[in-house]
């Protein structure tokens, strides 16, 4: 059988050369002795390297990472038209550890014959309850109350006074499968639940208890909470603006685990600095990592986490065993589930590709 070189990139090691992120589903591959793996070695820290994390975001592949590849597995670098300038003679498949890939290059991956494909559903109730912890957060203060009791205030008690969920209005943007796990997840709390999502099906939203409106506005001048479950596209890019935000209730509390890109940050700054909302919920931002200077780093209203709330342990191990199993197929002659560039499964060049590996 024809050996299948798999390749991940760098970012999964540390300064050392050794993993960084725990278990990445070798065991599934196990039992297949003609998969090689490797790493991308130069885009792993180096020892001592202190400015690592301001450049990792802006890793790309390049043509030589994928001249000897046939499996690449994507944790954070983007694939850009330029990791093609040499073609790709040898990559079959491009695996995106991870439900977005809005850092991949779909048309030129198609266009080099390179099938793409996702772990669309493996973070999906890591996710939504990465936007419970924040909107439960957010309505108990438990960051103003945490730092009352480690400074000894607790003669500021009433002051920090929070809400209960129950009767609450929550609007979701996007009812696609992690939108809907929040709507589950927050069913016990008794809260009236609004959602925008053209592309939502009515039936299953009925069923859900929630209101779908067909405009985004009448969600924002409702909602008690807005959480972003969207997908980022050139429609969502930059959705929320001044104008969003100044149709939010001055009560309301933003929460975003979705992308940055689809907030226009500088808007959300001056929406918290100036009032127009309550506070906010951020693990994602327009600017990875988000910079010592940034202004949301000084409100006292607002929860900021790493792109990180999502990633759990269980869901890590669930994103690299489906990961691993779409590469497993590809080395075998087959193809993976859940392709996001499907155009390419007809192409000649591709088939032509696949079938070096067909058992």
């Amino acid at each position: 059988m024809r050996v299948f070189k798999l390749f991940f990139t760098g970012d999964y090691l540390n300064e050392q050369g050794e993993l960084a992120v725990g278990d990445i589903g070798l065991d599934v591959i196990g039992d297949a002795p003609h998969i090689e793996v490797g790493f991308l070695g130069d885009q792993r820290p180096l020892p001592g390297e202190e400015n690592y994390w301001d450049r990792l975001y802006s890793l790309e592949v390049c043509p030589h990472h994928i001249k000897e590849a046939n499996g690449l597995v994507i944790f954070r670098p983007w694939v850009r038209a330029s990791a093609f300038a040499n073609g790709a003679e040898n990559l079959v498949a491009i695996g995106r550890a991870g439900a977005g890939y809005d850092k991949i290059d779909l048309e030129a991956c198609t266009a080099n014959d390179v099938v793409v494909f996702n772990a669309p559903h493996t973070l999906v109730h890591s996710t939504a309850s990465a936007a419970m912890t924040l909107i439960l957060a957010l309505a108990k203060k438990l960051e103003q109350q945490e730092r009352l009791a480690r400074s000894g205030r607790w003669d500021r008690q009433g002051d920090m006074m929070g809400d209960d969920l129950r009767g609450k209005t929550l609007g979701i943007v996007g009812l696609g499968k992690t939108g809907a796990e929040l709507v589950r997840l927050v069913a016990p709390f008794e809260m009236r639940v609004l959602a925008y999502s053209p592309n939502a099906d009515s039936n299953q939203a009925r069923a859900l208890g929630v209101t779908l409106v067909s405009t985004l506005e009448e969600v924002l001048g409702e909602a008690d909470f807005i959480s972003l479950h969207c997908r980022l596209t050139e429609r969502t890019r930059r959705m929320f603006g001044e104008r969003e935000f100044r149709l939010m209730k001055r009560s309301a509390y933003f929460i975003n685990v979705a992308r940055g890109e689809i907030v226009h940050q500088p808007a959300l700054v001056r929406a918290l600095r100036e009032g127009w909302i309550a506070g906010a919920g951020l693990d994602v931002f327009e600017q990875e990592p988000l910079p010592a200077s940034d202004p949301l780093l000084k409100f006292e209203n607002v929860i900021l986490t790493p792109h990180w709330l999502a990633s759990t342990r269980q869901a890590g191990r669930a994103t690299m065993k489906s990961i691993m199993e779409g590469m497993l197929r590809v080395a075998k002659g087959g193809i993976p589930e859940n392709v996001v560039n499907t155009e390419v499964l007809s192409r000649p060049g591709f088939q032509k590709k696949l079938s070096r590996f067909s058992v």
